[in-house]
């Protein structure tokens, strides 16, 4: 049982505590409510952007790697279309440089041409060498507006276009920040070899004086049901052809998210499952396949792909894809099968949960959609599938009308 201690500042940031005395280290996690999905359509990319210029200089820090360096200490950051995510962690004698570096960075970033420039740069090159250079690297950005035609998840994190970033002023960044990268609009976890009391000691000298910002209230469009299925075909200088699709399902609060989740496990995870053991070792159509869930916060998807054997027909993959998709519409998963896939979960989860960095970032997620104690009760709600809701749930989602496909032809 992980225990969660809280505080609330005055400015809003809210603060989650887990002492963790296996380690000499406490790891900072802050997590900031802004993704891709926040973004203006004709300036997309701007979360991503801001991953990077946070590490750019700060209004009081010239740089921020070479104290924490110094400390002892090392972070990173990752975006997401619903959240940016940074962690800093650090040996708990230096643990006051990371709350100085972090709530720095939370009141203002340098905001110079040149770290503007330079980021900028940074995030052009890999965005070209992600998803424009890499073979299979832009079937995501085909995909997305193909599926959704009004919610912003039609881009993903990296956006839209090169130009977005390439375009994008001091001004506008400047705005986007003072927008979003507010306490009032941040989650602060900490866990490792701290008390609770130090902690918000801590949290109340140097965030606490940040002031509250005028956050705008989310009002994104909700993507309408989808009524038609959708296709489309390139061709690309890539090895092997390739199939790529998509099924909407619901936000990661819904019932069935979970699942959607065993749904996508009971396909793809691990040798033993269905696609690597019928497709991929069996009927040798693909190379490879793999079904997952993007798991967002609004409506998101259930994902297919796979990379085709050759000889084999494009029509002949996708069908192979949706049989295994019928199965679970028509047939109910075993019981044993249903138990392996939440076994592997459990163990996952349990595994996760050891490491103070990781129970530091997953208190911080389950705090924005629900709350940080439900890290404790998560694997109960995989416990309490049947094969029943598994199959009701296949029932709503894999239907032709709910599908767009991208196919993704090697050029001869």
């Amino acid at each position: 049982m992980i225990k969660v201690n809280r505080h609330i500042l005055d400015n809003g940031l809210r603060i989650l505590h887990h002492r963790d005395d296996s380690t000499q280290m406490v790891a900072l996690n802050l997590l900031y409510d802004v993704g891709a999905r926040d973004e203006d359509p004709q300036r997309t990319g701007f979360a991503h952007l801001f991953e990077h210029l946070m590490f750019g200089g700060s209004v009081n820090i010239p740089e921020f790697d070479t104290p924490l360096q110094i400390a002892g200490g090392e972070n990173n950051a990752w975006t997401s279309n619903d959240i940016t995510n940074f962690y800093t962690v650090v040996p708990a004698y230096n643990v006051e440089t990371a709350f100085w570096l972090e709530s720095d960075r939370m009141l203002s970033l340098a905001f110079t041409p040149r770290s503007l420039d330079v980021q900028k740069q940074v995030v052009i090159e890999e965005f070209k060498q992600r998803n424009l250079n890499q073979p299979y690297g832009d079937m995501d950005l085909l995909l997305r507006p193909l599926a959704y035609k009004v919610h912003p998840y039609a881009w993903p994190t990296i956006g839209k276009d090169i130009s977005h970033i390439e375009g994008a002023t001091l001004d506008e960044v400047k705005s986007f920040f003072f927008r979003y990268y507010a306490p009032n609009n941040a989650i602060l976890s900490v866990s490792g070899h701290i008390s609770f009391d130090e902690t918000v000691r801590l949290c109340e000298k140097w965030f606490a004086p940040i002031e509250r910002r005028n956050v705008p209230k989310r009002n994104l469009p909700v993507e309408p049901l989808q009524n038609e299925r959708r296709s489309m075909e390139v061709e690309r200088n890539v090895p092997l052809d390739a199939i790529k699709m998509a099924f909407h399902i619901g936000k990661r609060t819904d019932v069935d998210y979970h699942c959607y989740d065993t749904l996508s496990d009971i396909l793809s995870n691990g040798n033993s499952s269905r696609l690597f053991r019928n497709l991929v070792t069996d009927k040798k159509i693909f190379a490879e396949a793999d079904a997952s869930i993007t798991g967002d916060l609004d409506s998101g998807l259930f994902l297919l792909s796979g990379k085709l054997l050759p000889g084999v027909t494009m029509k002949d993959g996708e069908e192979a894809l949706l049989e295994e998709l019928d199965r679970l519409v028509t047939e109910k998963v075993g019981e044993e099968e249903l138990l392996k896939v939440v076994h592997k979960f459990e163990s996952n989860d349990m595994f996760s949960n050891i490491n103070y960095l990781n129970k530091a970032t997953n208190l911080a997620y389950y705090e924005l959609f629900d709350k940080a104690e439900s890290i404790n009760t998560e694997v109960d709600k995989y416990y309490n599938l049947t094969p029943g809701r598994l199959q009701e749930a296949a029932r709503k989602a894999f239907v032709a009308t709910n599908c767009s496909v991208v196919y993704y032809k090697a050029r001869n």
